[in-house]
């Protein structure tokens, strides 16, 4: 259960801006002491068991967590070692609070991943410091990350970031059994483009274009990637390939409206795209399966003459 009760939020300022901290702790005079310690400066949430700490921190993914060692059921250390075997907790900070206070217990909680680790009896200037410490240098690991995941010149996700996020929503979209959608689109002869026009004006034409697919994937957990030269990839979870044409047929129109000249294509007299289209409700197949089927596809629409898309479940 997510507890969040109102007398435990301070309700001034924009919450959904500031960093989320969850306290792990079974013992509610122990939440409420670090609440009332951090309640001020940070979103907070607790949670009163292992179980349910490990659940809120896939479902929200908080910036830091405050976890007690001592608890039923499942301990500080099962849950802290449980959050770094998952790639989407793994970067996740996590502070021990606890009773236990012997160099072994401190160097066992290091050992299986935790950021830091406190006594409960530790002064709050103190707690207030290390939590600043540790959501530095997230979001210092933040920012790191997001620049080795960003493609330089459109600013979209990368192939790495690409690769990843398909790991991840394949293994969710197979929990829940829903579909997991793939647009995979090569601009119409770029080669030519970037030949009459120059390599500046084919980077001009990448970001714009980049632009067209951001706005027809307009949900948040949609996933917009240029997957390499000039084909890109949009990620389309919880989406069946009836919804995924329609995100197509959007870049089509949108094409067609930027109406960017390209004098040199063989298929027109602008900048056009073909695409591949494929769907699956994810099972026992290996994820290459969905982006391979996708650039079927893709060919398929390009010896059909470019400019359209092809469709398809996978496998079918």
């Amino acid at each position: 259960m997510n507890h969040t009760p109102p007398i435990f939020i301070h309700s001034t300022g924009h919450i959904a801006h500031r960093p989320r901290i969850l306290i792990v702790d079974d013992v509610l005079t122990n939440v409420q002491y670090l609440l009332d310690a951090l309640k001020e400066d940070y979103q907070v949430n607790f949670e009163l068991s292992g179980k349910a700490g490990i659940e809120f921190a896939h479902q929200y993914r908080p910036d830091l967590i405050l976890l007690d060692a001592m608890m039923p059921e499942m301990d500080g250390f099962s849950v802290c070692a449980q959050l770094r075997a998952h790639a989407e907790t793994s970067a996740i900070p996590i502070i021990i609070v606890t009773s236990l206070d012997s160099p072994e217990d401190e160097a066992r909680a290091l050992e299986i991943g935790a950021s830091d680790f406190m006594p409960k009896s530790v002064n709050l200037a103190v707690l207030r410091a290390r939590v600043r410490t540790q959501l530095t240098m997230k979001r210092q690991g933040d920012m790191l990350r997001s620049l080795t995941l960003a493609d330089p010149l459109t600013g979209l996700s990368n192939r790495r970031a690409l690769d990843a996020t398909i790991a991840k929503e394949w293994r969710r979209c197979a929990r829940s059994q829903v579909p997991l959608s793939m647009i995979l689109a090569d601009l119409d002869h770029f080669k030519s483009f970037n030949d009459a026009y120059g390599h500046p004006a084919g980077d001009d034409c990448l970001k714009a274009v980049a632009k067209v697919f951001i706005q027809a994937a307009q949900r948040p957990q949609d996933l917009v990637a240029r997957y390499g030269g000039e084909e890109f990839v949009i990620l389309l979870p919880e989406v069946d390939l009836l919804g995924a044409e329609i995100v197509a047929g959007g870049v089509m129109v949108a094409l067609k409206t930027l109406n960017m000249a390209h004098a040199a294509s063989d298929t027109g007299s602008r900048v056009t795209t073909s695409m591949g289209v494929a769907s699956i409700v994810p099972g026992m197949q290996a994820p290459e399966i969905l982006l391979s089927t996708a650039d079927t596809f893709l060919y398929r629409a390009k010896n059909l003459g470019r400019d359209q898309f092809v469709s398809g479940m996978v496998g079918v």
